[in-house]
């Protein structure tokens, strides 16, 4: 999350591109997209840089010993570092930056999930106007020196000049936050070799939570063979996959699993719920959080997901989706709206658990307050943990109603850390043996499948929550009002002291 002062930077920036004639909201996105990209690489190659002199060994660099463009025009491979550039005059950096830094960052990675989504990519900035770059630049730098500590998650300053947009968030077009995503991957725990799928991968969060989870916990034990699926290179079968309808959202997602290490990720232009994707049996593990909101085109829904849930809400057609992209044993955590939960009044939302309960096994739901997706949406979502098997298995589930997640819960989710059920949820999650003697007043327990099954597949955390009631003694109503008469007398006492105080002032 970002701060108000980060936002005014922003905000300075996006005024700057509008006055200099960019005034078409995703082409500003775009721009300043390329740019923060392009100052993230110099600080990954100054991290190579610091390896090489600390390890005493020659690492890959990011930046060529020369460059040549399309033209035949050669650079030394210095000279495209944002650290050289920044602070030539306008002109000459708009000739280094359009001439050689654009064209080089269209090419990373040739015939790499990223050169594709670049193929289209334009440099926008105008000739006639150096300076604007110039201004850009100087914004840029000033923006990212916040970001310095946590260099390459792009995601946060996206989601906020994409909620500037008057589309925001309609289309469920903003981030998970870390701490959310992070929590759900730490429940699933990835592990190296496993191939992992966000199939409305936004800018990547995901993939980038699960990324950084595999390298802080088995970093030590990861074989050449883990590597190569780890970054996708080296004829492997890349690790991390996204599919996504959005193109900027897909150069957002390259870009941040590249800073991560992440350099042949296969992310690709696709409609998931589509006739198009034919993914089948794949993935050890879906982490999602799927759009909410609309319905799709009956005519283009792949039938296997029409005959898991029988219905054009998204909600549902995604949940199905992921089950026939998991293979057996294969897991995922996604994020749903308290509807699925619990509606009764539309078939396929009943179909839908019921097969999570009777044909797969699903192990947890996660509550989440309604606050966690503010300022962007205050819908009240919950967390689905389940385990592919296509026989059953389900037991008892896991209920968890998380109230707090570390910030308040209005539209400015200020840090609120004396409020966070997110350390509890992990501890308890990984200790599930003593779950079974928690009381039902409490914020988790188990609930059997029969329980289930018995209230319709009803998931709703209050089915199975038990209310504790406290009695409360009166006193007797003579006492009561006693205590009124008392009151009152007072009352009038207090009146009359207060007539006779003014009527002695206007005595005298």
């Amino acid at each position: 999350m970002i701060t108000g002062a980060t936002k005014n930077k922003v905000d300075a920036i996006w005024q700057k591109m509008w006055e200099g004639g960019i005034t078409n909201p995703i082409e500003v996105i775009s721009q300043l997209t390329y740019l923060m990209f392009i100052r993230s690489l110099d600080e990954k190659e100054l991290e190579t840089e610091k390896m090489e002199e600390s390890l005493g060994v020659t690492l890959e660099h990011v930046f060529p010993d020369e460059y040549r463009n399309a033209y035949g025009a050669t650079i030394p491979g210095s000279e495209l570092r944002w650290s050289r550039f920044k602070d030539k005059p306008a002109q000459e950096m708009y000739r280094v930056v359009s001439e050689f830094v654009f064209p080089f960052i269209k090419q990373l990675g040739t015939e790499s999930a990223f050169s594709k989504t670049m193929e289209s990519a334009t440099f926008g900035f105008p000739a006639g106007k150096p300076s604007l770059l110039e201004k850009a630049v100087d914004g840029i730098e000033g923006l990212l020196s916040d970001f310095d500590d946590h260099i390459g998650d792009l995601g946060d300053l996206y989601e906020y000049m994409l909620s500037k947009l008057s589309t925001a968030g309609t289309n469920g077009q903003f981030r998970t936050p870390k701490h959310i995503r992070d929590m759900m991957v730490a429940i699933i725990d990835p592990k190296p070799g496993e191939l992992i799928c966000d199939p409305a991968c936004g800018t990547a969060g995901f993939l980038i939570s699960s990324a950084e989870r595999i390298r802080n916990t088995y970093e030590n034990e990861m074989t050449g063979e883990d590597w190569d699926c780890f970054t996708g290179e080296n004829g492997a079968n890349p690790q991390f996959s996204g599919f996504e309808m959005d193109q900027t959202m897909l150069r957002i997602s390259t870009m941040n699993l590249m800073l991560h290490g992440v350099d042949a990720p296969d992310v690709r232009y696709l409609d998931s719920i589509s006739k198009n994707n034919t993914v089948r049996n794949k993935y050890d593990v879906v982490l999602a959080n799927p759009p909410f909101t609309g319905s799709v085109d009956v005519e283009d829904i792949d039938k296997s997901l029409r005959a898991v849930v029988d219905s054009k809400q998204t909600e549902l057609l995604f949940i199905a989706l992921f089950l026939r992209m998991l293979k057996l044993g294969g897991r995922c955590a996604c994020i749903v709206p308290n509807g699925v939960l619990f509606r009764s009044n539309a078939k396929a939302y009943g179909q839908l658990r019921k097969e999570l309960v009777e044909n797969q096994k699903l192990e947890a739901v996660i509550y989440m307050p309604s606050g966690v997706f503010k300022p962007y949406s205050g819908v009240s979502t919950a967390i689905l943990v389940f385990t592919k098997t296509d026989a059953g298995g389900t037991d008892k589930v896991w209920l968890y109603n998380m109230e707090s997640d570390g910030y308040t819960l209005d539209d400015k989710r200020d840090e609120d850390s004396a409020n966070d059920d997110i350390p509890d949820i992990l501890a308890r999650c990984a200790n599930l043996e003593e779950e079974e003697q928690r009381e039902r007043a409490e914020k988790s327990f188990l609930v059997s499948k029969q329980e289930i099954v018995d209230n319709d597949y009803d998931f709703s955390f209050n089915k199975y929550t038990k209310t504790e009631y406290k009695r409360i003694e009166y006193p007797p109503t003579e006492e009561i009002l006693a205590d009124l008469d008392d009151l009152n007398r007072q009352m009038a006492d207090a009146l009359a002291e207060l007539h006779k105080m003014l009527d002695g002032g206007q005595n005298g």
